[in-house]
């Protein structure tokens, strides 16, 4: 008896896997269209490498510098006016009438605003001075990557440089190609 119910259920099994259900015959067949399908495929890049070693990238940064010790110039003059005003101010102090002494304070103050207004502009100055100087050399960037990221048929390039990737195969790096590519054409 014994035999005859695993008989019956090994049947039942072979008619099931022989004949399977509608539903399980649909999704078998949409599988079978990716299972053909090639394989998703992966790389990445450290961003940071890219830029620091793509063409142009030491001359804009060299650029920056210099505009950015015209502007250093500028503040420190700015902070020596406003230090020789406090030091005077400190060395006079105890000989200041009350409305004389009211008024230097009222001086070094506006002198102070305005010197925080011109550093706030200074720094705006700056920041768009490296975004003029570095979009160039971005957009070629991300051209490139994105060029061969189809001829390579990547799903997805992932950047080392943001921290998300915590593993991967060395081969699967693409950052020596990328700049090898913006070597060898540097203007575009």
């Amino acid at each position: 008896m014994i035999r005859t119910i695993v008989a019956g259920a090994v049947c039942v099994l072979a008619v099931s896997a022989a004949a399977p259900a509608p539903a399980l015959a649909q999704a078998r067949g949409a599988a079978q269209p990716a299972a053909s399908a090639q394989a998703t495929r992966f790389a990445f890049i450290n961003s940071q490498k890219v830029l620091a070693e793509a063409p142009g990238a030491r001359e804009a940064q060299q650029t920056f510098e210099l505009d950015m010790s015209r502007y250093r110039t500028q503040i420190d003059s700015l902070e020596q006016d406003l230090e020789r005003l406090r030091t005077e101010y400190d060395r006079q102090q105890a000989t200041l009438s009350p409305a004389v002494r009211q008024q230097r304070q009222q001086d070094m103050q506006q002198r102070f605003a305005a010197y925080q207004q011109q550093v706030g502009q200074l720094e705006q100055t700056a920041q768009r001075r490296q975004a003029e100087l570095v979009e160039p050399i971005m957009k070629r960037i991300s051209d490139v990557i994105e060029q061969m990221r189809q001829e390579g048929r990547y799903a997805m390039i992932f950047d080392t440089s943001a921290g998300a990737l915590i593993t991967a195969d060395p081969s699967l790096d693409l950052t020596d190609n990328v700049l090898a590519r913006l070597r060898a054409n540097p203007s575009r």
